[in-house]
């Protein structure tokens, strides 16, 4: 095999070159780099285009084997396809994601067609990016590759907005909006889900007052979220954080059931119901008020709510006022305990149901003397101390968990010349004995939803928090 080292090839005459015969395979070398600083032909394209960086406006034209960026962000444009070859290739790509505020129009050379129609084409989707092939003078310039998934980069953005008393948790990440009284969250960015875009609640009802001479009342419901996954949280919280969008979410405080004296005769006054907590979020979360405390007539039943309110006197099974009262899930509260002679049961609360009054230590009709005991109210729920950050004292009372506030403790009932039950855990309000011949009303504690404890004590305030996450 003879070998040939030249530095330049070039024709002997005229401007053309043949290298090899016809059926030849012409080899080059592994490593071998080929520069083109000509144009070529007859190689055929492979279905691609050469990208133009820089980006087009306006109207231009298009050139067969190339590819546009189209910025429509300052107005519309118009791009004129060049004259249909059989295998002429255009592209054009939405540059700044505007097409469909300011469109594209594509618009044929003469009598040219676009899918059959001698018509200009009009691209109006956001983040579009399409690629036409002329076939022939039936069809014309066929699009044969179009995408429209649009992907960018996203920097994390957060939830910001303002409304109640704005708190920063311990660890930084987080605030809490608390609402004592009726206001607006207000919304100014809605975030992404690369940073946050939802919210957790915690939504508490009113809690009820008591009735006159021996019944508790019920808490008002508990209902909140766990999205963030916040340590020591309630068992009833739901996983589900709210999406939020820009906008503002009215927020409703129940307030709680107001007192109704004791009377001077037998049975006194029914209590009232506490009032409804609402956070009107992109789903509604309503919390319902506590159920009040019955007066002691023997027919008598407390009122059904968040949690249930107590019967005075004597009452059969289930005659108590029931919890979760319109049902909800996870559940908002619980049922009265049930009364024995002359010892109510105690109001429920979100954590458990009121506790039976008792004469001797069972559920009888037949006084014992000396052994007469009213019903304890219902434990209530809880938030960790996180949610309120070092603030978290102000709010809510202790309980048995600790490194949280409770809330929704139901009322403690009162007793036939015994002892008087405890109020929940969660602001629920302490039965008295009624002598003088009527007890001091206990009342439930503001902003915590707390059941009123017997002799017509006024329910405690709800509360609702809002918290997400901004850094």
């Amino acid at each position: 095999m003879s070998k040939i080292e030249v530095n330049a090839i070039e024709p002997q005459c005229g401007t053309t070159l043949t290298v090899g015969a016809s059926g030849d395979t012409i080899t080059f070398p592994t490593g071998t780099t080929i520069v083109n600083n000509g144009t070529q032909t007859g190689f055929g394209r492979t279905g691609t285009v050469d990208w133009i960086t820089t980006p087009k406006t306006g109207t231009f034209t298009a050139v067969n084997g190339e590819g546009y960026f189209v910025d429509t962000s300052s107005g519309v444009s118009t791009a004129n396809l060049p004259a249909g070859v059989a295998g002429a290739i255009v592209s054009f790509a939405d540059y700044a994601g505007t097409w469909q505020t300011n469109n594209l129009t594509v618009s044929p050379n003469g009598s040219d067609k676009i899918g059959s129609v001698n018509a200009d084409a009009v691209l109006s989707t956001e983040g579009q990016s399409v690629t036409f092939v002329y076939v022939d003078s039936t069809q014309g310039w066929i699009n044969t590759m179009d995408s429209t998934s649009n992907v960018r980069g996203s920097d994390p953005q957060f939830v910001t907005a303002t409304g109640g008393t704005i708190l920063t948790s311990t660890c930084g990440n987080f605030k809490s909006h608390v609402f004592t009284g009726p206001g607006t969250f207000c919304v100014s960015d809605a975030g992404n889900s690369c940073g946050s875009n939802t919210v957790d609640y915690l939504v508490v009802a009113g809690g009820g007052s008591g009735g006159g001479y021996y019944a508790a009342a019920g808490a008002g419901g508990f209902r909140a979220s766990n999205g963030y996954c916040t340590p020591t949280m309630s068992p009833l919280v739901s996983p589900t954080a709210l999406p939020v969008a820009a906008t503002g979410y009215p927020v409703t405080v129940g307030a709680g059931g107001t007192a109704n004296p004791s009377a001077p005769s037998v049975g006194g006054y029914d209590g009232n119901n506490g009032s409804n907590s609402v956070f009107a979020g992109t789903t509604t979360i309503t919390s319902a008020g506590g159920g009040f405390g019955a007066a002691s007539g023997p027919t008598i039943v407390g009122g059904s709510g968040g949690s249930g309110g107590s019967s005075g006197y004597f009452r059969p099974a289930c005659g108590q006022g029931q919890g979760n009262t319109p049902p909800v899930s996870p559940s908002q509260g619980n049922p009265a305990g049930r009364a024995s002679y002359g010892n109510a049961g105690g109001g429920g609360g979100a954590g458990a149901a009121g506790a039976d009054g008792t004469i001797g230590g069972v559920w009888s009709v037949s006084p014992i003397p000396g052994a007469n005991v009213g019903g304890t109210g219902g434990i209530g729920s809880y938030i960790s101390d996180a949610i309120l950050g070092p603030t978290a004292p102000s709010y809510g009372t202790p309980g048995p968990v600790g490194s949280t506030r409770y809330f929704a403790g139901g009322g403690g009932s009162g007793s036939c010349g015994g002892t008087s039950g405890a109020g929940g855990s969660g602001g629920g309000g302490a039965g008295t004995p009624n002598t003088g011949p009527f007890g001091v009303a206990q009342n439930g504690t503001v902003n915590t939803g707390g059941g009123a404890g017997n002799a017509g004590g006024t329910g405690g305030s709800g509360i609702v928090i809002i918290r997400y996450k901004f850094q």
